[in-house]
Order: structure tokens, then C-alpha cells, then sequence
């Protein structure tokens, strides 16, 4: 081989070698941003989940829980209380549903004072309910202040004062699809009021993404006690239930409450 042949040679190499050099290391930055995009951070007993979902565990202890449970079946057994819901062509959703404050009508995807299906008037929130919900968003305040040092945590989840609960009750089979919770009024909505939810009973895996696409979600597991709060930028995102994990229930809750298998879930959100 020639001198100018060998040395041409060696440019060549030298160019490959630097640019697999450039896109191992463009690689490697790719890789590291999508995990700091999606890696989960825990402080104490919240962790934040891009984009600004928090997840509050275990924050409702079991005295809490108790209360809740048993103030529920007292309105549930009542007028306005737990009914199958379904859509206009006679599809049932795979849950029982009860709404205190405003009724939420499945079929017009509207909010009204009382139920279309028997004319019943939803029961009024119990302010033992609204004052929880407040406090896990005070509890995510703090944790804004100190994790990002924003003074003004209100810009990143606005406060609110829920004026409409939904109860949900999931039997080990229910199933809940990816949907937004967007029939709020534009005013709640524009501002990002987020919707703060209670899990009770037996552990779901909660689906979540900026899409409406199975294969693109997230999955997180909620267990008994856990709250979940999403506003904000994070106020629109698709969201639902995929599995109820049976036999999750803390025994001691089960037992105090003798509540049936399944997850009972309760959303807050403000019109």
C-alpha cells in the first residue's frame, strides 16, 4: 500500500472512529434525558410524576379511611346514592358511581343538580371530605416549595375548593377506560384546578399519559390510602384504570368496616 493510500486510510478511520464517538455520546444524553424525563422523585411520602402529577402515599390513615368509608355507605344506601351508570346505547360502565354536590351524567358528559335517570338530587359533600382534599393539596404545596423553591406555588397547582365529589366503586373486575376529566366549567379548567383523588380498599394500577394510546402510558400502582392530585399543566392528561389487584386491602380496615372486595375511590374536583 502507498504512502497517500495508507493515509487516506487512516482519515477514513479516524472520521468513523469520531463519529461513532458523536453518536455514542448523543445516545447516551438521549437516554439520560428520556430517564430524567420520566424517573419518579420520592420525598417522604410524595413522589412527583412528570408532568407534575403527585403522588401522595399512604396519607390517609386508617382512621381516616374509616370515616370516609362508612359516611359513604351511609349516603350510598340513601337518595342519589350508588347506581350503574351507562351511556345512550346501553353500555353500563364497569363500576358503581354515586355523585355528591353536582351530578355527573355519563351519557351528556354534563354536570347538573340532579340525576336524569330517577330525578334524585345528589347529597351535599361532607365538609370532613372537602377539608382532606385541601390538605393533600397544602401537603403537595410544601413539597413544590421545597423541591423546585418556587415561591409562588400556586402558578404550578393552583388551591381549589371542591364543590363536586365522585365516588366510584370498583369491583375486583372493574375497569375504568383512558379519559379526561374536561366537563368542568372553562373558568376551572383554563386555570388548571386540579382533581385530587382518595384510593380505599384494594390496590389499581392507574394508567396515565398525554395520549389516548394503550402502549404509551404510564402505569403506577395506588394503594389503599393513597391520593393522587393532578392540575395544572398536568390537569388534561388521559387517565383510567386498568386492574384491581384483589385481596390488597389493608385486613384491619376490611375488618373495622367490613367493606367488600374492591376499590372505592373518591375524585374531588371544583366546577
Amino acid at each position: 500500500m502507498s504512502s497517500s493510500a495508507h493515509l487516506r486510510r487512516l482519515v477514513v478511520v479516524w472520521r468513523v472512529t469520531i463519529s461513532n464517538i458523536a453518536i455514542n455520546i448523543h445516545v447516551q444524553l438521549i437516554s439520560a434525558s428520556c430517564r430524567s424525563q420520566t424517573e419518579i422523585v420520592q420525598v417522604k411520602c410524595i413522589r412527583r410524576i412528570p408532568p407534575l402529577v403527585h403522588h401522595l402515599q399512604d396519607l390517609l390513615k386508617r382512621s381516616n379511611l374509616v370515616k370516609l368509608i362508612k359516611k359513604c355507605k351511609d349516603l350510598g344506601l340513601g337518595p342519589g346514592g350508588f347506581y350503574l351508570p351507562g351511556y345512550r346505547d346501553g353500555a353500563k360502565l364497569n363500576l358503581k358511581m354515586m355523585c355528591l354536590g353536582k351530578n355527573w351524567d355519563p351519557e351528556t358528559s354534563t354536570y347538573g343538580d340532579e340525576r336524569p335517570c330517577d330525578g334524585s338530587k345528589p347529597p351535599i359533600i361532607p365538609k370532613e371530605f372537602c377539608d382532606l382534599a385541601k390538605r393533600a393539596i397544602k401537603d403537595s404545596h410544601a413539597h413544590i416549595e421545597k423541591d423546585s423553591r418556587k415561591r409562588y406555588v400556586e402558578d404550578v397547582l393552583p388551591s381549589m375548593s371542591p364543590n363536586i365529589c365522585i365516588v366510584n366503586f370498583y369491583s375486583t373486575s372493574g375497569r375504568l377506560g383512558l379519559h379526561q376529566d374536561k366537563d368542568e366549567s372553562q373558568e376551572s379548567l383554563r386555570r388548571g384546578v386540579p382533581v385530587v383523588s382518595f384510593s380505599i380498599g384494594d390496590s389499581a394500577e392507574f394508567l396515565y399519559g398525554d395520549q389516548r394510546e394503550i402502549n404509551q402510558v404510564e402505569k403506577i400502582r395506588l394503594e389503599s390510602g393513597d391520593v393522587l392530585i393532578f392540575g395544572g399543566k398536568a390537569r388534561n392528561i388521559y387517565h383510567g384504570v386498568s386492574t384491581i389487584f384483589p385481596d390488597t386491602a389493608p385486613k384491619l380496615l376490611l375488618e373495622e368496616t367490613n367493606l367488600r372486595a374492591g376499590r372505592l375511590n373518591l375524585t374531588f374536583r371544583e366546577y
